[in-house]
């Protein structure tokens, strides 16, 4: 049990890296690509809990089982100050 706590935070740290390093919003497959060590429900178990703990945010931009996209809580205040306007695709 202690395991599979200790990789459950290994994870959950990699992937709050991971968007906290992030120049832009980042699709669940491209979270999925730069871990690399854990499956696609893997990651989207750990996202959605790491949303609902408020730590990151997230949306999703497809129906049904579209795609998501996740971003750092403070990444379009850190925009806004910077005073920069990005394209958004």
């Amino acid at each position: 049990m202690a395991a599979m706590q200790e990789k459950r935070d290994r994870i959950s740290a990699s992937i709050l890296a991971i968007i906290a390093s992030a120049l832009e919003p980042l699709e669940t497959k491209e979270i999925q690509q730069l871990l690399g060590t854990a499956t696609r429900i893997k990651i989207l178990y750990r996202l959605n809990r790491l949303r609902g703990d408020g730590l990151i945010k997230g949306k999703q931009i497809g129906s049904g089982k579209g795609t998501w996209i996740w971003w750092d809580n403070s990444y379009f205040e850190n925009e806004e100050k910077r005073g920069e306007k990005k394209t958004r695709k």
